[in-house]
């Protein structure tokens, strides 16, 4: 199996990249170190793995040093770090209080004139708004929200693109402590409707339309929809993105935002809302997921000045729209006081190299995108490194699916040929924590197909069914300890049932995340796919994402997409759906190809029962592939029950297995 092939050595594979010692020396995670050693007993010696240990076995010296370093601000001391341990329920920082929007914005008292903010549209032209532009718009909104009546705890939504007016509106609602909730203007009225009924928002920002793709797309009509079907609005502020006046009743973005006010931020205890993400909705109404004003505020310092080792001289750009939670991760880049990019429009557009594009004309340090894109990229015959002044990306991260190993070594061989010494982060963690499990680690070798290692305060474990831990074989991703950003609760939980339910049923007090994952005998962490579509043959466990990186290599394969049915004779059907590349035929020398791809690279059980063209491979709003829906389908679930045809890019694509499924089901009747 290629991308766990280093559990079998019992000494580490020789790595890909390796940082030097002038990066490891000024990495912010080693003067961490060297100064935790000094004031809370951190070891001294024994790098990253010692540090990551003593950041678990120590949980509370270790938030309680986070909290230091980064000068959080408390307007009232807490009693202790950690006042329960227990999962769920852990209380953290209990008595304190403080507010995420004043730390967001601490940069605008000495740089008032840098940029926090470059926003960037398919014109590929970065638009800068400075730290104190920033703040004094952030203040004047606020100021406004308080005029409408928005107190502490009422929600504050909004149906907008990756814009700067976006940032300003999640800061003013933190500001005044409300919480805050968004959707990209691609969702359609029901799916944002599914989520923003839950939350009952008094207040909606949005806009008219957006652009994509070279086009513009005008969203008046949905707008509208929400606007009757929320009833619990007190105002709309809308901003003319496309030009058009405001709509009746409406309050105009810039009347909103033109005051002079006094910045004001309310303190709010730690475990104070902040926003709600929702879970991808699937197989029924999304999840709700509330993370607090203290969680994620000492949470992302910990991720994005350890471990993404950003600072006010970055610029920090991420691929994401607002209904992602890696747009929020983004934001946060504001707390180290770095540059934020925030770009509006297509991926690859007007062609596939449009982001890396844009990580040039921003002078980017730290550039995040998909695994999905970089395996794009590679197969388009782009030449990133080649074609554009990428030279000051210091580090490439990706997410939202494994980077197979192709992705890894491509985008190594591209930089390298060009000089760079290109530090790959792949990253995995979720919306139910808004950060990562494991990942980035500037201070650590970078192995083919592997994340570096467990964050800092995670304690991250694969466990076979019985609880047990495993080291070099295949497991459920476990955490084991709680972490600040962990939701509060569920909306609309009374009694945390549905909360309980999602992480805590299968393993009492701990984690369960729902994933696959190796963790190596070298420390690092791989990712096999998700555990609830996990593909179990013969007894033996397998993860998706393996097949995926084998089949994708092809040049043929488009997207694939594998599911392992329960047979209701006993036996087990394990079919690869493949969306072909143009021109590709789907004939017995490509099936025969595909077949012994993976024979040689993964095992003879990995080789499908049936590989079926079909015309796409259908996803979330979010970009993952949905495995478990199709899998219900073929287990003949009807399409209104197997999912929520609101979180599908294209519910047409589902009728293809759900026909599939009828004319299974009568071949076996007949």
């Amino acid at each position: 199996m290629t991308s766990t092939s280093a559990t079998a050595h019992s000494e580490p594979p020789e790595p890909l990249w390796q940082p030097d010692q002038d990066r490891i020396a000024s990495a912010a995670v080693t003067r961490f170190q060297a100064w935790a050693a000094e004031r809370h007993g951190a070891p001294a010696n024994g790098g990253y793995p010692a540090l990551h240990r003593w950041s678990i076995e120590h949980l509370d010296t270790f938030w309680q040093a986070v909290t230091e370093w980064f000068d959080i601000r408390f307007s009232t001391p807490y009693a202790r770090v950690l006042g329960d341990r227990a999962m769920p329920g852990a209380r953290w920082f209990p008595g304190a209080t403080l507010n995420y929007a004043e730390h967001a914005l601490r940069a605008a008292d000495e740089r008032p004139d840098a940029p926090a903010l470059l926003h960037v549209d398919e014109t590929h032209e970065p638009a800068p708004v400075t730290w104190s532009e920033l703040r004094r718009q952030v203040a004047a909104l606020a100021d406004q929200l308080r005029v409408i009546g928005v107190r502490p705890g009422d929600r504050v939504s909004g149906y907008l693109p990756n814009i700067p007016q976006a940032v300003t509106a999640l800061l003013a609602t933190a500001a005044v402590g409300g919480v805050w909730t968004s959707c990209a203007p691609d969702f359609g009225a029901r799916s944002v409707l599914d989520r923003f009924q839950q939350v009952e928002p008094v207040v909606l920002f949005t806009v008219d339309g957006y652009r994509y793709g070279g086009k513009e797309h005008d969203r008046r009509d949905t707008v509208a929809e929400l606007r009757r079907e929320l009833p619990t609005l007190r105002a709309v502020v809308h901003i003319p993105l496309l030009g058009t006046e405001a709509p009746e009743g409406a309050l105009e973005w810039d009347a909103v935002t033109s005051g002079t006010a006094t910045p004001a931020y309310e303190q709010v205890p730690f475990e104070h809302p902040l926003w709600i993400l929702y879970s991808s909705g699937t197989t029924g109404l999304p999840k709700a997921i509330v993370q607090s004003q203290g969680g994620i505020l000492v949470e992302h310092f910990k991720q994005l000045g350890l471990h993404c080792d950003l600072g006010p001289d970055d610029v920090f750009f991420w691929y994401t729209s607002t209904g992602w939670m890696m747009w929020n991760f983004l934001v946060s880049g504001l707390l180290t006081g770095t540059t934020v990019v925030l770009y509006d429009g297509s991926p690859g557009h007007p062609s596939t190299d449009a982001q890396w594009r844009v990580a040039e004309r921003t002078r980017a340090t730290l550039f995040g995108t998909s695994a999905a894109y970089v395996m794009a990229c590679l197969k388009a015959g782009v030449h990133p490194s080649r074609d554009h002044d990428l030279s000051r990306i210091k580090c490439v991260a990706t997410t939202g699916s494994p980077l197979p190993p192709d992705g890894f070594r491509w985008l190594h061989d591209e930089f390298a040929e060009n000089g760079a010494d290109l530090w790959i982060a792949s990253v995995s963690g979720g919306t139910d924590v808004c950060s990562c499990f494991a990942g980035a680690v500037p201070t650590l070798p970078v192995h083919i197909g592997e994340l570096q290692a467990p964050c800092l305060g995670t304690d991250l474990q694969a466990w076979d069914p019985h609880g047990k831990p495993l080291v070099g074989e295949v497991g459920e991703l476990v955490v084991t300890n709680p972490m600040p950003s962990m939701p509060i609760r569920f909306w609309n939980d009374p009694d945390g049932s549905r909360y309980h339910g999602s992480y805590f049923d299968t393993y009492p007090g701990v984690w369960r995340h729902g994933d696959w994952i190796t963790l190596t005998d070298h420390g690092s962490v791989v990712i096999h796919g998700r555990s609830d579509s996990t593909l179990n043959r013969q007894g033996v466990r397998m993860g998706s994402a393996d097949i995926y990186e084998a089949v994708e290599r092809l040049p043929e394969i488009r997207e694939s997409l594998v599911i392992g049915l329960e047979e209701p004779d006993g036996g087990y059907w394990m079919p690869l759906f493949v969306h072909l590349a143009e021109g590709a035929t789907l004939d017995d020398a490509l099936i025969d190809r595909v077949k012994r791809t993976i024979r040689a690279e993964l095992s003879p059980r990995h080789v499908p029962d049936e590989i079926i063209e079909v015309p796409a491979v259908p996803h979330t709003l979010t970009g993952k592939r949905i495995e478990v829906p199709v899998k219900r389908l073929l287990q003949g679930t009807p399409l209104d029950k197997a999912v929520n045809p609101g979180s599908v890019d294209n519910v047409d694509l589902l009728r293809f297995y759900e026909d599939l499924a009828r004319q299974r089901a009568q071949k076996r009747a007949g």
